[in-house]
């Protein structure tokens, strides 16, 4: 049975210099510009995972998120590779570098409103190098986290206002940690 919509034209709406407004048939949806993509950085070692605080002005306030970067996002960068991006936002935003970095496939994360696509990237072997906290403004708090505290950090989290991203539910899940 086809989708309503599927094979009409896609229009743009709006475009920035990050994101597309754009509309297919009935459909009004986002996607990132110039095929830019992103890399969510999973890095879980010892029983702790790496996570980041930080502003996210579309909710208007801290979000607790995965470490988290765009790919290709800047002039001449275009050709960069996944493992490559995921690597340098690991070290900007949280100060651990990765002895291994292991692509775990593409997903998508509001795929109703959302076109985005996101590389899920396993960091191994981390050594701290740095204090970590993103490039100029970003002002990223870097949070090591036990596993088995996870939801009560979240949980605190939430109460004090913040912003939990939908990408904590694999690790309250633990099913993806099982290769740990």
């Amino acid at each position: 049975m086809a989708v309503p919509d599927h094979d009409a034209d896609e229009e743009i709406v709006w475009e920035g210099k990050y994101v597309v407004a754009k509309k297919r048939g009935r459909w009004e949806y986002v996607g990132r510009s110039r095929n830019i993509r992103a890399a969510v950085i999973l890095a879980v070692e010892d029983g702790h995972v790496l996570l980041v605080e930080q502003f996210r002005v579309p909710l208007g306030r801290n979000c607790v998120e995965l470490p988290a970067g765009l790919i290709g996002d800047d002039a001449g960068g275009e050709d960069e590779e996944d493992l490559t991006a995921a690597g340098r936002e690991l070290e900007e935003e949280t100060g651990y570098r990765a002895e291994r970095l292991e692509d775990m496939g593409c997903f998508y994360s509001s795929p109703g409103m959302v076109s985005e696509s996101f590389t899920l990237v396993r960091a191994t072997g981390l050594t701290r190098i740095g204090e970590g906290g993103g490039t100029e403004g970003e002002n990223i708090t870097v949070h090591r986290v036990a596993l088995d505290t996870l939801p009560d950090f979240i949980a605190a989290k939430r109460n004090d206002g913040c912003g939990i991203d939908v990408r904590m539910l694999m690790l309250l899940g633990q099913g993806i940690l099982a290769g740990e």
